[in-house]
């Protein structure tokens, strides 16, 4: 296929998507209108099923189905980026340098560091309850973990983050959001169908049903997915080189 001919595809594919976002805005509400049928019955849902934070019901109760494909998006962006980012074998590791940090950045990464993973915990913790979620909270709690590499130096992290067994977290968080899925199956109710589990008291931890469970199956496959991410992009700039020695 030469390059005009790919151009006037991507040309009418582009007026089509175009047209059809045109069709869809002018059939939108006005803005700062008092009618919103999907909001309402996402409340009045939420609610019926104790979930206090409408958001995370939607997520994972609602449309937990859409939810897994998202997961299964960033475990597949994950695992392509393991696949070709692993030592080549014209490549050799060699130890990074003891790095030299400011002493101030070196007390406040320290500081913060514990700081930010029990907020990132506690965020997954509550996200059937307050803004926020296994998400928000997963990328949290393993950014804060690279605290480490800011506050000393990188053998430091290395020293708490394993990266096969973020790997292994990576995978089993997942398979357990699929295995709570078939749960529902075998109860002779749908996938995902949140009837598993009594919905509890509203606004306490154990309220939900099977909400937080599997919000916290998301939040740790979604901590496990950056850390291993950030893992294999840092091994490349600090670690990993040819054998030249670029």
């Amino acid at each position: 296929m030469n390059p005009r001919t790919r151009l006037w595809l991507v040309a009418l594919g582009g007026a089509g998507l175009a047209a059809l976002l045109v069709a869809a805005c002018l059939r939108l509400p006005v803005f700062g209108g008092a009618r919103h049928p999907y909001g309402d019955r996402a409340v009045r849902a939420s609610l019926s099923r104790h979930t206090a934070n409408t958001v995370a019901s939607v997520n994972f109760d609602q449309r937990a189905f859409d939810t897994m494909g998202e997961m299964t998006i960033l475990f597949a962006a994950v695992l392509g980026c393991v696949v070709l980012l692993r030592q080549a074998r014209d490549e050799h590791r060699g130890r990074p340098e003891p790095s030299e940090v400011a002493v101030p950045v070196r007390r406040y990464a320290l500081v913060v560091l514990p700081v930010a993973l029990v907020t990132g915990l506690y965020v997954i913790a509550h996200g059937q309850l307050s803004p926020g979620g296994g998400f928000q909270g997963g990328v949290v709690a393993a950014t804060a973990l690279h605290l480490l590499y800011l506050g000393a130096d990188y053998a430091a992290l290395e020293r708490v983050r394993p990266v096969e067994a973020y790997e292994m977290g990576d995978a089993v968080s997942a398979s357990a959001y699929l295995v709570l899925g078939l749960a529902g199956v075998l109860a002779g109710t749908a996938f995902l169908a949140n009837t598993l589990l009594p919905y509890g008291t509203f606004n306490t931890l154990s309220s939900g049903g099977t909400v937080p469970l599997l919000n916290a199956a998301i939040g740790m496959e979604v901590a496990c997915a950056v850390v291993v991410l950030l893992a294999r992009f840092l091994d490349q700039a600090v670690e990993i080189a040819e054998e030249s020695g670029e």
